[in-house]
């Protein structure tokens, strides 16, 4: 069995189109967003029609939720931001290293910027010497 086939053995949903995306990062930094507020934090906005759009196709699709608020519809991600970001580095883990999270700390460490400190570098070797023992 590979490395990969060991860490995860199904690939992880398909990536958000780009909208998509930003509409629901921007509700994850806000905690809560009405369509308004999702337009004043994505880069050069659709129309606000567009976001009432998308945002219904990715209530259908089960990646948010809807309460009323006056006249207002305010939404909410239907999974925590712990998890999609597991998902998302998933997706990142099969795109772009085949699945294998030591190619992708390789990658990561050898990355130009940002440069790693010497504390930074101490507190992952740490975490390396944890799971060694916690999986010897």
């Amino acid at each position: 069995m590979t490395n990969a086939k060991r860490f995860m053995t199904t690939r992880p949903d398909v990536p958000l189109p780009r909208r998509e995306r930003q509409i629901l990062d921007a509700i994850y930094q806000m905690g809560e967003a009405t369509v308004a507020g999702v337009l004043a934090e994505i880069p050069d906005p659709p129309s606000y029609s567009s976001v009432r759009a998308i945002l219904r196709l990715m209530e259908e699709k089960g990646l948010v939720r809807h309460k009323k608020q006056g006249k207002r519809y305010v939404y909410r991600p239907t999974r925590s931001h712990r998890t999609a970001s597991h998902s998302a580095l998933q997706h990142l883990l099969w795109t772009f290293f085949d699945g294998s999270i030591e190619n992708t700390v390789v990658a990561l460490l050898g990355m130009a910027e940002p440069k790693l400190s010497k504390e930074e570098l101490d507190r992952i070797a740490k975490l390396i010497e944890d799971a060694k023992k916690a999986n010897p």
